[in-house]
């Protein structure tokens, strides 16, 4: 059995000129034209050109994340040169880019339920504006006790939203609970608390007004098993069948994504070797934090795929 996991960046990873390389290669156009086509707009040019306040958006940033991921993967595959994994996982976002991967969401409707997300995830954080801060340099039960004290002393919602990595995790909430806990974060030892330019407060109780209509969107998708295990961002294990991945998708909105748990839950079943599949190098950081001694490579453009031949060789 192969010892390699494919994992996928989500929000955030996105930067004008992502895919623009891949292109070149007949697999990624392909991927890039389907985009398009299913889209109804020329997602592939706002990849490659921007405007990068375009692009950031969340309507478009999450499909635009998820084509160049799976255009990255095509072409790696249509190389010959990509293994079998033995396990497939996705930060937030990238969770759909894994289930494509997996074989269980086709990738037009990949690209219709995360476009649907996102404008979902927008409307709440209009209607419930709130705001996220990355805190380093404390553990997780700490953090967690910090955000219990500041909701009291509020009357606000905070709460950890992505346990990225040892010494790295995100929280998410109200504005003014969000300030108090980033107070009472460095007052138990943080070492910064950094505020994130994102005007939503994802995967936190702010986003329970897109519950009801994105699960009818997820309950009108079709989804097959998967053929490769896809690992939960809730749960820190394999999704068991089609079910339990419906029920993942809307869940994750409000729920936090335990990335450390995940990796770290990987890892001890065997896999030695991480491959990044899509835009940026942010997962590949924190799996060095989370298992050091790991290997670790990207494929987000043709230099890339170059390179992991030689790591898994």
């Amino acid at each position: 059995m192969s010892n390699v996991a494919f994992i996928f960046p989500g929000q955030g990873s996105q930067v004008v000129g992502m895919g623009q390389d891949l292109a070149q290669e007949p697999a990624a156009a392909a991927v890039f034209a389907e985009a398009d086509a299913v889209l109804g707009f020329p997602l592939s040019r706002l990849c490659f050109e921007g405007p990068a306040n375009v692009l950031t958006d969340t309507v478009n940033a999450q499909p635009a994340i998820l084509a160049v991921s799976m255009a990255a993967l095509r072409v790696w595959q249509a190389s010959g040169e990509a293994p079998r994994p033995c396990y497939v996982a996705g930060h937030s976002m990238g969770e759909y880019s894994a289930l494509v991967a997996a074989g269980a969401l086709d990738f037009g409707d990949g690209l219709r339920l995360v476009r649907v997300r996102g404008q979902l995830m927008k409307r709440a954080g209009e209607a419930q504006p709130g705001g996220m801060a990355a805190v380093l340099g404390l553990a997780r039960e700490a953090l967690e006790e910090v955000c219990a004290r500041a909701g009291r002393e509020t009357g606000g919602v905070v709460q950890i939203a992505n346990d990225n990595a040892p010494g790295q995790i995100v929280i998410s909430g109200e504005r003014p609970a969000l300030e108090r806990a980033g107070e009472l974060a460095k007052a138990a030892g943080a070492k910064r608390v950094v505020p994130l330019a994102v005007s939503i407060a994802a995967h936190s109780p702010l986003m329970r007004s897109a519950l009801d209509d994105f699960r009818q969107a997820v309950e009108a998708t079709p989804l097959r098993p998967p053929s490769v295990p896809v690992i939960s961002n809730i749960q820190a294990r394999p999704l068991d069948g089609v079910q339990a991945i419906r029920e993942e998708l809307v869940r994750q909105l409000v729920s936090p994504v335990r990335w450390t748990e995940s990796v770290a839950w990987m890892s001890a079943q065997g896999v030695t070797t991480f491959v990044e599949v899509g835009p940026g190098t942010v997962l590949t950081g924190l799996v060095k934090r989370i298992a050091p001694t790991a290997q670790v490579g990207n494929v987000g453009d043709r230099a890339g795929i170059a390179a992991v031949r030689s790591l898994l060789t």
